[in-house]
């Protein structure tokens, strides 16, 4: 102990007093601080970083710093899952350029104006299985998804008409996705047609194009499908289903004000 003292120069009597001293307001203030961001980093599946729950603690009242989220965070070593975003390689999909881009710098100002689709892969053991998704643009909101063992315009008109079930759109709708066979069929053609809904489809190298939904897969797959090993259909359907719920109704976004979806509907209804 006087080796100590003396090697930082201060004086035993210092250093018991600063041994009884206990802990500061500060220092407590950060114990309570930090279970809270645990609590809220749990209940996102570990997804959530300092910026989501320092809104999260905001919208409860409490009253912190990002910053001092973040450091605690990084003390604590809580990290979000995170995951890269994969692009398609270029040639594997054949482009029908006879369907025009209508979305290019079109700004959305209420709900059913532009729905925007996909399809992602999901494994299953060594099996693909594949997920189509139509999501509302203005809201981010999922309102249409399909899940099945075959890709095909089949499971992106499930996704479509589930979506047309839950809002029935108004004639003028425009629906835009990539230049996929899936989208581009006849029939898909055909039941768009019918619905009164505009197709719009990306540009052959316009990764930005349906940055929206993108942006979606990234995040789904980064929240609850990297790492994770499924080795039935029933368990990862699941899994999907309780995510798009959470993303609908729970999970924040800054592009709409730091909402959910869902909330952010509400709000412009």
């Amino acid at each position: 102990m006087t080796y100590l003292c003396r090697r930082y120069t201060v004086t035993r009597a210092a250093f018991y007093a600063w041994c009884r001293r206990g802990k500061s307001a500060h220092s407590q203030r950060d114990e309570i601080l930090l279970k809270r961001i645990r609590e809220v980093f749990k209940a996102s599946d570990q997804t959530y970083g300092s910026p989501r729950i320092h809104d999260e603690l905001k919208a409860t009242g409490e009253k912190v710093s990002e910053k001092r989220i973040a450091r605690l965070m990084r003390d604590a070593k809580l990290v979000a899952r995170s995951a890269r975003i994969y692009r398609r390689a270029k040639g594997v999909k054949q482009f029908f350029a006879q369907i025009p881009n209508l979305v290019l710098d079109l700004q959305t100002t209420a709900l059913d104006q532009i729905w925007v689709g996909d399809i992602t892969y999901l494994r299953v053991g060594n099996r693909w299985r594949y997920l189509a998704v139509v999501m509302d643009r203005h809201s981010r909101r999922i309102i249409g998804w399909s899940f099945g063992r075959q890709r095909g315009h089949q499971l992106t008109l499930d996704a479509l008409d589930q979506a047309v079930h839950v809002r029935r759109p108004a004639a003028g709708l425009i629906f835009h996705s990539d230049r996929g066979i899936e989208y581009t069929q006849a029939a898909y053609r055909a039941r768009l047609a019918t619905c009164g809904i505009v197709q719009s489809t990306k540009r052959p190298t316009g990764f930005g194009d349906n940055a929206f939904i993108e942006s979606f897969f990234h995040s789904m797959k980064s929240d609850v499908i990297h790492g994770h090993r499924f080795l039935d259909d029933s368990t990862l359907l699941r899994t999907v289903n309780r995510y798009i719920w959470r993303y609908n109704g729970w999970r924040r976004h800054s592009s709409i004000g730091s909402r959910s979806p869902i909330d952010f509907e509400r709000l412009a209804a």
